[in-house]
């Protein structure tokens, strides 16, 4: 791809935060030696490039240089680290007055005569290393490393020399609680701390408890550290830690030490677990042309004012992905967006990305109004579609999720999400679907046949009794010999007729045999080593055809034979006839002279001669639909299992996200409780009033298909006491043709989801509420807490705020989110600041926008990329969605904080 390839200029754009592992306590050269008493046998230049080509072995890319009481090794680790692709946080460690040891970090940008003026505040004005104190106590020390630009560290905390070990009682208390301390280091996880200090750390001690906790367990940020003077020392799995940042800052540190739940990780590699996403997004031409986005593979939300953009954001990956709205409002709006905001001729262009069964990448483009195409990492167009790179992706525009709460089929096919579905089950009843609708038309075509049967028949008995007033008459004696003609005849021509389902079988055979063996061709399994045995299974196919061919051979002979047989045998009775005729002639001419009508007698004959065989075939009709009926009965059987088989799952699936929402959601599902598909057939295929029927069989609480069938078959009355059907509409239900009762037991309704969401406050005793009986956003937020549930597809959404109460938003969605973001890629357009901040957006875009959208543009700033560490994004978050840093004092201020 060129540089003028807009997902390549949206690669370069700021792609939000992201986990760094860091090593915060190294030490420089002469460390070993001055404290250890250990000579190391390396140049300083050397020591620094190996314990950097140890960070580049273990992917460590941030290094606090912290010497005691010293700093003259930062500006050869800084030197040298930009060739490794490390950042180096310069600082010192040093002791408090007391004794406490601190790790004192500053900006990477921060000079080394900046950094020695910081220590001679502190008192320390040796250029060389000193173990000496401080001369200010410990909360001092958080106070003035503060003013000076850096975040302190309380070091091994836990330990000798530590803040929990150093300080006693109340001045222990005092340090432990004070604002400006913001992290500890701890030489592994905090499970493994002392038990007394363990409860200190886990925020379980009243005394020392800090409020707000840095965490709902965790009393301030933890991070692991340890004293490095040697490279070897960095494979200790307590030396390092991974820290979540925009970029290297300070800033960085100090908001992953606001926020370590999202931020800090011991020990465990963070890394995200795989799942598609959305990588980059760019516009060509159109209300955002020229702008793009590179996306964070977690927590992503768009912030601007009114009409800056953001909704064009979320229907254009909508549009470029061709997912339908799931409303009819969503679907105007979005429409309303494609035509007027993103116009005709606009190309958008979207990189996204799946894990399974392999990593790969794919573009999506599309041009309105043209359909989306989608290309492989060559560049090449592939016959698929956006949904099979990137299935189950979800897009919800503003009030969106409000819409769906009124569907009840939309609500089961988000339950249906969580379904471990049994492929087996759904390949079967697919199957049966089919098989049904063909025994019902075989079971109509057979019965069709023998009505028409029963028709000819009819005339039978009529033709018989006229035939014995010529019996009587004495005419059948005298015609014996035509009336016999007339039945030899019928019988050769069935005879002939039985030559037909072989004629048919040996066109079908013949079809058959022409299997395409190309797939097993040497050419084709040239490259798969068990080749020779795939040649064999060639070779048995051949020979297959080649003997099936032979015997079709010798069918289509013994065919021919039997024809020419048939053919002789009719040649030869024909010299018969034409002998009978010759002398029924004779007889026809003397039955005239007595004013009798012999012809009419044979013609009598032949009717009845033709009528008899049907009785044959009326016999084998009624077995073959008895048959059917049979076949039809044992296929309903196992629909019924089949759907209930498939109803458990979904049932299984109601009681897994309920205790996945343990106290904030609970779902139910009802078997077939959705009655309208069953209302339409009857409207449609019988017509006429039937309002309170309909209302009838709405009303049930269970209701079986079968039952239903049977008893419009029973008629009026049983309809009427079983199913409280009025008399009238059930006269109307039984007058229904067996197509339409059969269609009847096929039907498959729909199961109910019972959504219910508890309402009380947080530590409040539940207070269950059905999603009818909910306010809009109270609705909005239980379908939105099971959108975010489970799922490695990304959801976007556009303002859930809207719709959700704002309470509901702190206490429900923003933990929920925050639990499932490192498993899946979230995109919000909000106005609300409780998503970016509270959520911890790894990646907040601000938009803005000038002119009306169908003729003005929109920009996405570079500057305004990045998470809330960044300080102009912090800003911004601030100025936007707070309203300001004067507004949001005045808040403050009236609610007494």
């Amino acid at each position: 791809m060129t540089e003028r390839d807009p997902i390549q200029k949206a690669l370069r754009l700021p792609g939000g935060a992201r986990f760094f592992r860091a090593a915060l306590q190294v030490n420089p050269h002469h460390y070993s030696e001055t404290y250890r008493g250990q000579t190391s046998t390396l140049d300083e230049r050397t020591y620094v490039d190996q314990i950097l080509s140890k960070c580049h072995q273990l992917d460590i890319q941030v290094l606090g240089v912290t010497d005691h009481n010293h700093v003259g090794a930062v500006d050869l680790f800084r030197e040298r680290a930009g060739e490794h692709g490390v950042w180096v946080f310069p600082g010192f460690e040093i002791s408090s007055s007391e004794g406490v040891h601190v790790l004192c970090v500053y900006s990477p940008s921060t000079e080394k005569s900046t950094l020695e003026r910081y220590l001679g505040e502190f008192g320390i004005r040796d250029v060389t290393p000193s173990a000496g104190l401080a001369n200010k106590p410990f909360t001092d020390v958080l106070s003035c490393v503060r003013d000076q630009g850096g975040v302190c560290i309380a070091a091994h905390a836990t330990q000798q020399n530590g803040l929990l070990t150093v300080l006693q009682g109340q001045s222990r208390i005092h340090a432990w609680k004070d604002k400006n301390l913001l992290a500890v280091q701890i030489p592994g996880p905090v499970n493994d701390a002392p038990a007394d200090k363990r409860a200190i750390l886990r925020n379980q001690e009243s005394q020392y408890k800090r409020e707000p906790g840095a965490a709902p367990d965790l009393a301030i940020a933890v991070v692991n550290a340890k004293d490095i003077a040697r490279p070897e020392d960095l494979e200790d799995p307590s030396a390092t830690c991974w820290i979540k940042m925009s970029d290297i800052s300070i800033d960085g540190l100090r908001q992953a030490f606001f926020d370590p739940m999202s931020r800090i990780r011991l020990h465990t590699d963070p890394a995200a677990e795989p799942h598609v996403e959305l990588v980059a997004i760019a516009w060509q031409s159109g209300f955002l042309g020229g702008q793009a986005l590179h996306l964070n593979e977690n927590l992503n939300v768009l912030i601007g004012g009114r009409g800056s953009g953001k909704s064009t954001v979320i229907e254009s990956i909508r549009y470029a992905l061709g997912l339908a709205p799931v409303g009819d409002d969503a679907q105007r709006a979005h429409q309303g967006i494609v035509q007027h905001v993103l116009r005709s001729g606009t190309k958008l262009s979207l990189l996204v990305r799946s894990h399974h069964p392999v990593r790969r990448e794919y573009r999506i483009e599309r041009t309105v109004p043209n359909p989306p195409i989608v290309r492989d990492e060559q560049g090449q167009v592939l016959n698929v579609t956006p949904t099979d790179v990137l299935p189950r992706t979800e897009v919800y525009g503003q009030h969106e999720i409000a819409e769906l709460t009124q569907s009840k089929e939309k609500l089961t096919s988000l339950l249906a999400r969580f379904v471990e579905a049994d492929p087996e089950i759904a390949r079967r009843k697919s199957e049966l679907r089919h098989e049904l609708q063909r025994s019902r038309l075989q079971v109509l075509e057979i019965d069709k046949e023998i009505q028409q049967i029963d028709e000819r028949l009819a005339a039978l008995p009529a033709l018989e009794e006229t035939l014995k007033t010529f019996e009587e008459a004495g005419l059948e004696t005298r015609l014996k010999e035509q009336s016999l003609l007339v039945r030899e005849e019928r019988l050769l021509e069935t005879a002939a007729d039985r030559l037909s389902p072989y004629r048919e079988l040996l066109i079908q055979l013949r079809h058959e045999l022409a299997v395409d063996v190309a797939f097993l061709s040497p050419r084709a399994i040239d490259d798969l080593p068990g080749k020779e045995f795939l040649l064999q299974a060639a070779s048995v196919l051949e020979r297959l055809r080649t003997e099936v061919g032979a015997l079709a051979d010798q069918m289509a002979g013994a065919l021919t034979r039997a024809e020419q047989g048939m053919t002789g045998i009719h040649g030869r009775w024909t010299e018969r006839k034409r002998a009978v005729q010759a002398a029924y002639e004779a007889i026809l001419r003397e039955l005239q002279k007595s004013k009798v009508d012999g012809e009419e007698f044979i013609r009598l004959r032949r009717r009845i001669e033709e009528l008899r065989p049907l009785t044959d075939r009326l016999a084998i009709l009624r077995r073959d639909l008895a048959a059917q009926q049979q076949r039809r009965r044992d296929l309903l059987a196992e629909w019924e299992d089949t759907k209930s088989a498939e109803f458990r799952q979904l049932e299984r699936a109601a009681t897994n996200v309920t205790r996945k929402l343990s106290n904030r959601v609970s779902v139910e599902v009802s078997f077939e409780g959705e009655r309208e598909p069953l209302c339409a057939l009857l409207r449609t295929r019988v017509g006429g009033r039937l309002a309170e029927a309909a209302d009838a069989l709405r009303k049930r609480d269970s209701l079986s298909l079968k039952e239903l069938a049977e008893a419009i078959r029973s008629g009026r009355q049983a309809l009427h006491e079983r199913f409280a059907i009025p008399l009238a509409q059930a006269d109307r239900l039984a007058g229904a043709t067996a197509d339409i009762v059969m269609e009847i037991e096929e039907l498959e309704l729909p199961s109910i989801t019972e959504i219910r969401l508890n309402v009380a406050a947080e530590g409040q005793p539940p207070v269950w509420k059905r999603l009818d009986d909910l306010s809009k956003g109270q609705k909005a937020t239980a379908i939105l807490l099971l959108l975010l549930l489970e799922s490695d597809a990304p959801l976007i959404v556009d303002q859930p705020e809207d719709d959700l109460d704002n309470r509901f938003i702190t206490e429900s969605v923003v933990p929920k989110m925050r639990e499932e973001k490192g498993r899946r890629q979230f995109l919000f357009a909000t106005h609300n600041a409780n998503i970016p901040v509270l959520g911890d957006a790894e990646l907040i875009a601000a938009l803005s926008a000038a002119g009306e959208a169908s003729q003005g543009h929109a920009e996405i700033p570079v500057v305004y990329m990045g998470s809330i560490d960044e300080r102009r994004v912090r800003e911004l978050v601030e100025e936007i969605l707070e309203g300001g840093k004067e507004a949001f004092e005045i808040r403050r201020l009236k609610y007494g904080f």
